[in-house]
């Protein structure tokens, strides 16, 4: 297939460097003034990976586009509205597009299908969402994973899965996309909650920060009309490995150097998710003590260990309780 990534960030690299390697033509595209996009033009590699001689990178927008059958989109989750009103200018119909992030829309609380939806057309153009654990350092190194393939085109979906399916990634088929959205997007502020957790020695209460986070989330995708047991599935428990634990997690390292009162320069989706889930928890009528407890932490408005304490600690209730 003819298949474009457009983003060649750490994640937008590796989709393009796997959907080559098991034999699709692939263009790899990127701003041109980016540091990512300059590294793979003038050298075919960045720090994660090597491209192979046959990839083509480019910022050219246009020629991606008109080479994709298949285009995927990996780029901050923040910038995809702004981004869709460059795409939607090209001819689009018959293409398929894959949203290979995570996120929620941080001033609407839109899952990133419904902002995709207001300025393409998926009648003409499908869209569908590719989630799950992994990080591209252990897949370069032939470390295999799972991951999951979403949408509300059922052939569309399973078209994807077989034709992405490797014996280094397993795709599944996705059966809930406001479960698999919203589970995909919340594991992060759940991981930024487990570096905050870490970077106070409170590695102990990760247990019970999975548990709860769980059930949290699986709350919040029932309200809206998803599927409760979506969250315990690869979108977002099984999700838990790579992002609550791992030192390639950009969310947990962005809250462990947090309470540690240092910086960390690499994009973190969930601090910009976090606002996005306290407007759905309002909306939806539903309570969200981690992501509550995640945004006063950033707030800085009490101290991190007071908070993240008392979220564990505080008065007693039922285990399946909030």
């Amino acid at each position: 297939m003819n298949i474009s990534v457009l983003g060649c960030g750490r994640w937008g690299s590796c989709i393009a460097w796997y959907l080559d390697k098991i034999g699709n033509s692939v263009y790899s595209w990127g701003l041109t003034d980016a540091a990512d996009f300059q590294q793979l033009k003038n050298e075919h590699k960045n720090e994660y990976l090597s491209y192979s001689p046959e990839m083509t990178v480019t910022d050219d927008l246009k020629a991606a586009i008109e080479h994709g059958d298949i285009i995927i989109i990996s780029i901050s989750s923040q910038n995809l509205r702004n981004f869709l009103q460059r795409v939607n200018k090209y001819p689009l119909d018959g293409k398929i597009f894959v949203l290979c992030m995570k996120g929620i829309e941080q001033t609407s609380g839109k899952r990133l299908t419904e902002v995709f939806e207001e300025y393409i057309d998926t009648d003409k153009t499908p869209v569908a969402v590719w989630v799950g654990p992994g990080h591209p350092q252990d897949y370069v190194k032939g470390i295999p994973n799972c991951m999951v393939i979403d949408s509300k085109n059922e052939t569309v979906k399973k078209n994807l899965v077989d034709l992405f399916n490797s014996e280094l990634i397993r795709f599944y088929i996705g059966n809930d996309l406001i479960g698999t959205e919203v589970g995909a997007a919340s594991k992060n502020v759940v991981g930024l909650a487990a570096g905050m957790l870490d970077g106070l020695g409170y590695t102990s209460l990760k247990g019970a920060l999975m548990a709860r986070g769980t059930r949290e989330i699986s709350r919040l995708i029932g309200a809206m009309g998803g599927n409760e047991m979506s969250a315990y599935g690869l979108c977002h428990l099984g999700d838990y490995e790579a992002t609550l634990f791992s030192r390639w997690s950009h969310n947990r390292m962005y809250g462990e150097m947090f309470v540690k009162g240092e910086s960390f320069e690499k994009l973190a989706e969930g601090v910009y998710t976090t606002d996005a889930l306290l407007k759905l928890g309002k909306q939806y009528g539903v309570e969200l003590p981690i992501a509550s407890a995640v945004k006063e932490v950033l707030s800085r408005n009490r101290s991190p260990k007071d908070i993240l304490a008392g979220l564990f600690l505080r008065s007693i209730k039922s285990e399946f309780e909030n």
